[in-house]
């Protein structure tokens, strides 16, 4: 899969999976550049994963998509093969304004796969088509 992030976020997604392996912990350092590299969402991000709003969709074909459920109990469906979500900061901040690399919910989408945290649903690839399509409410 082709990334959207810099190196420099990949690393830590990277790093962030390995301390976490061990000790089920994001030490301070790791926090620190979370913070530093995604601004404010990062902490918003991670209420998120600690609420296991996270869901990865997975169809027998092979198709993956990210349901979110955000701070307001609306569910975002996320995709990371093309980096999109539908909510207003991710078309605001990230695309008309360019202030970030993401939004919340992709942020606790990476953050939730590096933490082994997403919980899982199999979808038909009838499901899948519909939602990837939009015509299917999530």
């Amino acid at each position: 899969m082709r990334s959207f992030l810099p190196a420099v976020a990949e690393q830590l997604f990277r790093d962030i999976q390995k301390t976490y392996q061990e000790t089920s912990q994001i030490p301070n350092d790791l926090l620190i550049a979370l913070k530093f590299v995604f601004g404010s969402c990062a902490l918003q991000a991670l209420d998120l994963v600690d609420q296991h709003s996270v869901t990865c969709l997975t169809s027998p074909s092979g198709r993956k998509a990210f349901q979110v459920t955000g701070g307001s109990g609306r569910l975002y469906t996320c995709f990371l093969s093309c980096h999109y979500c539908p909510c207003p900061a991710f078309a605001y901040s990230v695309l008309r304004r360019n202030e970030g690399l993401v939004c919340k919910h992709i942020l606790a989408v990476y953050l939730s796969r590096a933490m082994a945290a997403t919980q899982q649903e199999i979808v038909s690839d009838q499901q899948m088509s519909l939602l990837l399509s939009g015509t299917m409410d999530p």
